[in-house]
């Protein structure tokens, strides 16, 4: 599901600022492109200086920003980056498809061109116009190909390990997401969801449900625990988050998905994969459901149990 692919995609491009005038003045660019790749020092940059990033400031409001940038008809690299970032940031915001169309074009035109391909920014539209046709193994070579000058930046870090993750490299996503520091990141749904799946992925279902009770109880976060730890044969952690899910959700179908889990729990149980203590943990997340499927299963496992000497007092 490519929800769980969706991210803030302009924060590979963009910083936050909460004042309002910066986002006007970011019109004058006063804040440039980096250095050349073909630079080998400091002092020989591309003529347009700055920084290592080409960095926007931008408020939370992203309507007001497509309200002030729609008219704009691009002349120059960073006219055609600042009208990409805010359509992809629009476009991601109400699900507009002709918006992200719009940004990937922009980006792409950038990335593409003779006198921008071979400079950070460059490189940074084409990894980002591959973000948006989720295309997440061209993203990697985009960015690989600018990390050792923006490595230290956690945005850019936040990316990398997204794309790292969709292509299925969860142990390196994992380590790259645990090395941001950017409280304002590590709070955003997404990075939580991405941490929780590689969590999962990497057979550490404790620490996803860990994550789940510290963030409090966003719904999405116990879908995503629940359906991956199962996918995953992390039953005992499917089950706590089906559980969860049935006490929010009692008329929903989520007994189903614990009943499965359950019984994921006991076989594992049964062939000596799984402590014999968490038999009890299960019967407890069974009889808090009030489905009548649960007596003839605990009456399973209660046989099981008394039949292998196992104590459920």
């Amino acid at each position: 599901c490519f929800s769980h692919h969706k991210s803030n995609l302009f924060h590979l491009l963009l910083i936050h600022d909460s004042n309002k005038e910066i986002l006007k003045m970011s019109f004058e660019f006063h804040l440039g492109f980096g250095r050349c790749f073909g630079c080998q020092t400091a002092e020989q940059t591309c003529s347009i200086s700055g920084t290592d990033m080409l960095y926007f400031t931008f408020i939370d409001d992203v309507q007001e920003a497509y309200n002030l940038i729609q008219d704009l008809v691009p002349t120059t690299p960073q006219e055609y980056i600042l009208k990409g970032v805010v359509n992809a940031a629009r476009g991601q915001e109400i699900g507009s498809r002709e918006l992200l169309k719009n940004a990937e074009k922009l980006f792409q035109l950038v990335g593409g061109s003779a006198s921008e391909c071979d400079t950070i920014p460059g490189r940074l539209c084409m990894a980002s116009c591959f973000f948006l046709l989720r295309q997440f193994k061209d993203v990697l070579i985009y960015l690989n190909s600018v990390k050792d000058y923006l490595f230290n930046d956690d945005t850019f870090k936040f990316n990398c390990a997204q794309a790292k993750a969709a292509v299925g490299k969860y142990k390196e996503a994992e380590e790259i997401f645990l090395s941001i520091q950017s409280e304002k990141i590590k709070n955003d749904f997404i990075y939580v969801s991405w941490l929780a799946r590689c969590y999962i992925m990497n057979q550490k279902g404790q620490l996803a449900w860990e994550l789940y009770l510290k963030m409090g109880t966003p719904f999405s976060l116990l879908q995503l625990i629940a359906n991956e730890c199962y996918k995953m044969g992390q039953f005992y952690y499917a089950a706590k988050a089906f559980d969860a899910l049935e006490k929010l959700d009692p008329d929903s179908n989520y007994w189903e998905g614990k009943r499965g889990a359950c019984v994921g729990v006991f076989q594992l149980i049964v062939a000596n994969k799984e402590s014999k203590e968490t038999l009890k943990e299960v019967l407890a997340l069974l009889r808090d459901s009030g489905n009548p499927q649960v007596e003839y299963i605990i009456r399973t496992m209660r046989k099981w149990a008394k039949d292998n000497r196992v104590l459920l007092l």
